[in-house]
């Protein structure tokens, strides 16, 4: 099914490439982005989708001055984000905590709890613990991983250890498993590395076509999905690593990012570099794993996959997917011209 966007958009002042969503916010349906301007001042913007659910409304803007290639919000604090920036040709990491008072401040000034310091070349993603409160967090750059302890009372980050990947791989992003926290996967040009957080060892690895994002499934163990070059999105059961279980091509140019529902099963997003997004359905659940989530349950039959819908009136590639963890049927998604558009799926799902 082919079909423009009907959602609520917002407008950022430059380019961006990255939004999260905010999950500690059990309140609201709330996502932050931030700009990638190379010669003006950047921007993070705190967005909240209104109570009628029909505008975007930005509740904090905050100045930060290098641009930003990741951001990802704290699960467990509201206030708090991790960002990945850039200076010229350095790289960075930190962890930045909102003011509380933030709405009543004529200039809100974003406080640096820690940075996350030691990284050599260039800095690709930072990773929180998958969920609820722990002080652990990961960064991965070209070459190595870096599990780090996090004091937000004292304001400093520890690296617990460290592991390279090798002079022959490069490090492109990676995901945190939700199912076993000892375990983070590691996009890395044409595989997906699996590393043991306790030995800080890699275990295993898949080997697929360039991967540019990677997401596990939060309701099934063992799922993983990738986003691809010029082939849409792979899925990928850990079990029988392989090949994958299901190609999905629904993108005419490179794959930059793939989201899985928090919530409900086989529902995916991805978005590329052919300004479209597309929502799937894929089921990877065999006649004896039915669950209670799946949004297609069937007493004859179970649907295998599908394309439910293709947004496609953006005008730029689209870099940033988040699901809302509030209300799992509401996502947002992030075009490089800076363009937030947050959809609801509920008309693009099949009659029960």
């Amino acid at each position: 099914m082919q079909g423009g966007s009907t959602g609520i958009g917002y407008g950022l002042k430059y380019q961006a490439r990255c939004i999260s969503d905010v999950k500690a916010d059990t309140d609201h349906t709330s996502f932050i982005t931030g700009t990638l301007s190379l010669r003006e001042e950047n921007e993070v913007h705190l967005l909240r989708l209104s109570a009628g659910g029909t505008e975007l409304i930005c509740e904090g803007l905050f100045s930060h001055p290098e641009e930003i290639w990741n951001l990802s919000s704290c699960p467990f604090d509201q206030r708090v984000f991790s960002t990945v920036f850039s200076s010229g040709e350095s790289f960075g990491a930190a962890v930045w905590q909102i003011p509380e008072l933030y709405g009543q401040l004529n200039s809100p000034q974003l406080e640096r709890i820690a940075s996350l310091d030691g990284h050599v070349g260039k800095l690709n993603c930072v990773l929180w613990w998958p969920s609820g409160r722990n002080d652990k967090l990961i960064s991965i750059d070209q070459e190595n991983i870096f599990l780090w302890s996090l004091d937000c009372s004292r304001q400093a980050a520890q690296v617990q250890s460290k592991e390279s990947a090798g002079m022959l791989h490069y490090l492109s992003g990676g995901a945190w498993d939700p199912h076993d926290v000892n375990a983070v996967a590691a996009t890395c040009e044409s595989s997906v590395q699996f590393w043991d957080l306790r030995a800080m060892k890699k275990t295993n690895s898949i080997e697929c076509g360039h991967v540019r994002n990677v997401d596990y499934d939060t309701r099934k163990k063992h799922i993983l999905v990738t986003a691809e070059d010029e082939s849409g999105i792979h899925i990928w059961d850990l079990r029988m690593p392989k090949v994958p279980v299901k190609e999905l091509r629904g993108h005419s140019h490179w794959t930059w990012a793939v989201a899985c529902n928090p919530e409900y099963d086989g529902l995916i997003l991805s978005g590329g570099s052919d300004s479209t997004v597309n929502l799937w359905f894929a089921s990877t659940t065999t006649s004896d794993e039915l669950t209670s989530e799946s949004v297609f349950k069937s007493p004859t039959r179970e649907l295998d996959s599908m394309l439910l819908n293709s947004f496609s009136d953006y005008d730029d590639s689209v870099y940033g997917l988040a699901w809302s963890s509030q209300e799992p049927w509401i996502f947002a998604s992030l075009s490089y011209d800076g363009r937030v558009v947050v959809e609801s799926i509920k008309p693009y799902l099949p009659k029960k």
